[in-house]
């Protein structure tokens, strides 16, 4: 049985760090604005294992005109749990936990591997590709609320 539940940043390192950031230090697993009040951290829970992460941030990104635009970021699952809809489950716990006024736009900055995965969310790709450090390749994603 699934359960899904606001967490603490530092509950998100338990999956960021294998997920997200595999072999570096815990240290990278710290996004700017975790702490920030307007941030949440969503957990997907098998039981009481966390087995995947999400972080809302209210935050801007220029390709949009959008007035109120969110931020998702540290989209993670559990190597073992993936391709068993628990993205799918986060994802929809954590659009559903939003109450800012429509309009709004979210967001992400979309690895290659998991595009597929956010086109069957119903978000759409703007822009070209770019990379981010070390990390590797990717695009930016919405949808329009």
């Amino acid at each position: 049985m699934y359960t899904c539940k606001r967490i603490t940043t530092a509950e998100t390192y338990l999956v960021r760090h294998p997920v997200l950031r595999k072999g570096k230090p815990i240290e990278s697993c710290a996004f700017n604005g975790d702490d920030l009040h307007s941030t949440q951290h969503f957990g997907l829970f098998d039981a009481d294992r966390l087995i995947g992460v999400l972080s809302l941030f209210v935050e801007k990104c220029d390709l949009f005109e959008t007035e109120t635009q969110l931020q998702f970021r540290g989209m993670a699952v559990l190597e073992s749990e993936q391709n068993k809809g628990i993205g799918v489950q986060l994802m929809q716990f954590a659009e559903s936990q939003i109450t800012v006024p429509s309009p709004y736009l979210i967001w992400l900055n979309a690895r290659e591997k998991a595009i597929s995965f956010y086109k069957k969310m119903g978000y759409q790709s703007i822009g070209k590709p770019f990379t981010i450090g070390d990390i590797g390749t990717h695009f930016v994603y919405y949808k329009t609320r």
